[in-house]
């Protein structure tokens, strides 16, 4: 989630004012060091056993026996058929998105396909969109049963409400020219299955993985800095229209959502939380995505820090284990990361790793958001030998030609496309703060993969 630009992670309330404050002032004083548009140069390997020992998670699992009752206390268990087949949201295609969302999309290379929001989710402040996924992710195939559905999760901003709950968008992909959408919230079960409490997190990451869903989450209360994971087969449905969330009288309410989605266990940082302060300690989790073409397939994360951050972001990645959907863990039940570098590129959103063969060496696609309303990001291609690229197109910054402020990317397997999407509604000066009419400028989109390599130079 951002404030004027600058991503506030896992801070208690007074800690989140002094460091906006401390990042704002960055941002206007400059740096001497990388800034937006400096080449970041090659990924650098990181080997030291203190340093990968900081990305180390904890695995934890509801007891079935918790996630059973709940869903025998609520009724019989969805699916996502269902769901999608509950759709009751419209996306607009491109043609009729207005100019300032389309103003979102990259200029170089161009969209292939590009898809806009319904109208009260175009321009709430609300809520933020940051992360996607696809049934794309899901299996090698991309169809999930007999369906091509995409995954967006939005969190709550935290400037216009105190909740912090993230939503997930179920979107009907199977027609191109008519997708829909129905949300679903994320909740945690609570005392031994016989209530749940929603998710509080951005939702700035999301991975789909044969049946499991992984979110990352940061709680400015509790569960701070924790990926959970979920299981696609246990979606329930609400009983209850309310503004509550959990059990009320009469059944179960979801503020006023259908469905509810309850975590079947979570990762934790073995260290304890996350590094607010953005030092060189524990990662706050920024965005996550999925590596079908590494050996065994892999979960890559990276952390966010400020466009007027000096420092480098870590980027890593963990092994999916052979048990469906689940990191692989050892004796300890502990996950280690596999593989960890550095990147000098700042601002990052998103970041997909990608090899032509496979376990072979990775190409890494970062994108640098630039924090400012309007402003095009850059994506950088980098991998361990230096050969760094990025389009040009003579934008304000000669590389500035990805879309506006891009969040996290996922790569459709079968099809070869690279998914992602904007987070920006505004009013005319650039801002919004809750007053007068707001400006959409949040756009789903997809870009082939080849096309992002044929543009970078």
């Amino acid at each position: 989630m951002k404030i004027n630009g600058i991503f506030k992670k896992g801070l208690r309330p007074a800690a989140a004012t002094a460091y906006v404050a401390v990042a704002m002032l960055l941002v206007s004083a400059g740096t001497a060091q990388a800034a937006p548009g400096d080449n970041p140069n090659k990924l650098t390997t990181i080997t030291s056993s203190s340093e990968l020992s900081k990305l180390q998670l904890v695995e934890h699992r509801v007891p079935t026996a918790s996630l059973d009752n709940l869903a025998s206390e609520m009724g019989t268990s969805r699916g996502v058929d269902q769901v999608l087949a509950s759709a009751n949201h419209p996306m607009r295609n491109a043609a009729n998105c207005n100019s300032t969302e389309t103003a979102a999309l990259p200029v170089k290379p161009t969209a292939e396909s590009a898809y806009c929001w319904d109208t009260g989710d175009a321009v709430t402040q609300d809520w933020l969109p940051q992360s996607v996924t696809s049934s794309g992710d899901a299996d090698n195939d991309g169809v999930w049963g007999t369906n091509k559905v995409i995954l967006s999760g939005w969190g709550q901003n935290g400037t216009t409400t105190t909740d912090h709950m993230g939503r997930i968008a179920f979107i009907d992909a199977n027609d191109p020219n008519n997708l829909t959408y129905r949300w679903v919230l994320p909740v945690i079960p609570l005392n031994g299955g016989t209530d749940y409490r929603a998710l509080k997190s951005h939702m700035g990451g999301m991975v789909w993985y044969q049946d499991k869903l992984i979110v990352t989450s940061w709680e400015q209360d509790s569960d701070d800095n924790v990926m959970y994971i979920f299981d696609m087969k246990r979606i329930l449905q609400a009983t209850v229209n309310s503004s509550a969330v959990g059990k009320v009288s009469g059944g179960w309410s979801a503020d006023g959502y259908q469905y509810v989605m309850p975590a079947i266990g979570s990762y934790s940082l073995a260290g304890g939380d996350c590094s607010a302060a953005n030092d060189d300690s524990r990662p706050c989790f920024g965005s996550i995505s999925l590596d079908r073409s590494s050996a065994p397939d892999s979960l890559v994360a990276t952390e966010w820090f400020s466009s007027g951050g000096t420092q480098p972001a870590r980027i890593w990645r963990y092994d999916f284990s052979s048990e469906p959907g689940y990191l692989a863990t050892d004796s300890s039940n502990h996950v280690n990361a596999s593989k960890a570098y550095e990147t000098n590129a700042v601002g990052l959103q998103g970041v997909l790793s990608h090899s032509a063969t496979n376990g072979g060496t990775p190409n890494f696609y970062v994108d640098d958001a630039r924090g400012g309303v309007g402003q095009h990001g850059i994506l950088w291609r980098q991998n361990t030998s230096g050969a760094t690229a990025a389009a040009n197109c003579g934008q304000d910054i000669t590389y500035a030609c990805w879309g506006q402020h891009t969040e996290s990317m996922s790569y459709w397997w079968s099809t070869g496309r690279v998914w992602t999407l904007t987070e920006w509604a505004a009013d005319s000066t650039g801002h919004w703060t809750g007053t007068g009419t707001a400006i959409p400028q949040r756009v789903l989109f997809s870009v082939p993969l080849t096309s992002i390599d044929n543009s970078l130079r």
